[in-house]
Formats: structure tokens, C-alpha cells, sequence
């Protein structure tokens, strides 16, 4: 049974709209993952050399400072999107409450811009805290389709 959307104004935004926002933040969430790609490449034409196009990868592990954390959030972007693609089929397929998907749906990529941004500032104790938020949207997701089936 798919949500259907009605198109009566919400009372309170966005967030409480009966339209189903997840898969689109499933996608923004990939998007995401790219983001910090454009200080990392920065950082990698300014090597030697410039860009290293033939062994991009070679060069990225080489890099320091603000382009080896744009390097690290990009692939930890990588590790953190199946956990969420999952939560919200998962939460999806047990018809969790589409208000509370979409509200976690959005916390999730809202937190992982915020990673991205305190792990290039280098803002550990920050980022962590904020990844743990990102990934806790996604388990919460799943810990309501469990507890919906």
C-alpha cells in the first residue's frame, strides 16, 4: 500500500506534510556524499603535478590537512548512505507514519551536510557528535519498521 499524498496545507510545514519526502532524501542524501569532492580535488590540483587524473585515488591517500578530511567525510558519505537507503525502504514497506519518516528523512541528510562542514573546519568532538545524530536517524527509521510489522 503506497502513501498517498493529500494536498491539503499542513499545519506546521514541510516537516508535517502528508507527502512523502524520504525517497527524494535518498537521493539528496547521495548527493551529499559528494560535497566535500570539490575541497578534495582543490586540494589534490595543488599538489605536484596538479590533479593526478590517471591515479586520483593514489593521489587522495597523499593528501593532508583539509583536503585528507574532505577525503575522509566523502568516503565515510559512502559508508553511511546504505544503512539510510535501507531505513527508509524498510520504513517505507512497514508504513511507519510518513510524517515521522519524512522528519527523520530530513534530520539524516541535514546531519550529514553538517558532518561534512565540522569535518573539513576540523571540529572533531563536534562531528562526532553530529555523525552519530545522522546515523541515529537512519537506526530509528529502522527500529520503527521493526516495531510496525
Amino acid at each position: 500500500m503506497a502513501h498517498k499524498f493529500h494536498a491539503a496545507p499542513s499545519k506546521c510545514g514541510l516537516l508535517a506534510t502528508r507527502m512523502n519526502l524520504s525517497y527524494a532524501c535518498v537521493l539528496a542524501s547521495y548527493a551529499v556524499v559528494f560535497l566535500p569532492k570539490a575541497p578534495m580535488a582543490a586540494a589534490q590540483a595543488k599538489e605536484p603535478g596538479g590533479y593526478d587524473n590517471s591515479h586520483p585515488r593514489l593521489q587522495q591517500v597523499k593528501l593532508t590537512g583539509v583536503g585528507a578530511r574532505a577525503s575522509a567525510a566523502h568516503l565515510n558519505g559512502f559508508e553511511s548512505f546504505p544503512m539510510f537507503a535501507a531505513a527508509v525502504i524498510m520504513a517505507n514497506a512497514a508504513h511507519v507514519d510518513v510524517t515521522m519518516i519524512n522528519r527523520l528523512a530530513i534530520a539524516h541528510v541535514a546531519f550529514r551536510c553538517l558532518y561534512n562542514v565540522v569535518y573539513l573546519a576540523n571540529i572533531a568532538a563536534v562531528r562526532t557528535i553530529v555523525w552519530g545524530a545522522a546515523a541515529g536517524a537512519g537506526i530509528w527509521l529502522m527500529i520503527l519498521a521493526i516495531l510496525a510489522t
